[in-house]
């Protein structure tokens, strides 16, 4: 029987879902889907392994052939899924893996509802702020953008199959191979159902905090 699954994994914009993503598959035999991109390439990303990074032309062309199996504009940029790999790999019994934002997870789900989408928390605003401020890539006024940003997709994230905090590195690696390997199992009891449930309970105290720190006027 073939069980490959197809996994999708959201974040906000300097959550380190990269990092986290990079440790629970080194050594698993997965499909990870490079997604297409008009942003520029950031230092030490290559093209290829973060992202193929093409112009808009291209991108918009892609969009015009049904060449993506989701896309999204994010923060003034394009982001977009290619349909084949995955189609191709799935068929192959490879558990594929998407990192895409929440539009396109929503995308996905409707023409996959068997995928699994896994949304990894950050501990707050403020650690997101100063992670995206150490990068050094942005202004002020862009990073803002992007926390405000990651406060609208995590009060999304309740729609997700799955909530996991990555405050602690080895624990959100440790949370997310749990998590795949129950749903290669068939095994779904992990995912969260209820006001009760501790990923739900995770989601609100992000939440809740937001609204008290010194970020909270991004919504208004």
């Amino acid at each position: 029987m073939n069980r490959a699954r197809l996994f999708v994994i959201s974040a906000p914009s300097g959550c380190g879902k990269g990092t986290v993503l990079s440790r629970a598959f080194e050594n698993r035999p997965v499909f990870y889907s490079v997604s297409y991109t008009t942003r520029e390439k950031r230092e030490g990303e290559e093209e290829g392994k973060q992202y193929h990074f093409i112009d808009r032309r291209r991108f918009e062309k892609m969009i015009e052939d049904r060449d993506l199996l989701e896309y999204a504009r994010y923060v003034d940029n394009y982001y977009g899924t290619p349909k084949l790999p995955v189609v191709e790999n799935l068929a192959r019994g490879n558990d594929v893996i998407l990192e895409i934002e929440t539009e396109g997870a929503f995308q996905v789900k409707k023409s996959y509802p068997d995928a699994v989408l896994v949304f990894i928390l950050p501990p707050s605003l403020e650690a997101l702020y100063e992670r995206l401020k150490a990068r050094g890539t942005e202004d002020d006024a862009t990073i803002r953008k992007r926390v405000s940003k990651a406060l609208d997709e995590i009060k999304h994230s309740y729609r997700y199959d799955y909530a996991i905090l990555n405050d602690d590195l080895d624990t959100a690696v440790k949370d997310l191979l749990e998590i795949v390997d129950s749903e290669r199992n068939e095994q779904t009891a992990l995912r969260h159902s209820t006001k009760e449930d501790d990923a739900v309970k995770l989601i609100e105290k992000v939440i809740l905090d937001a609204k008290t720190s010194s970020l909270s006027n991004l919504e208004k």
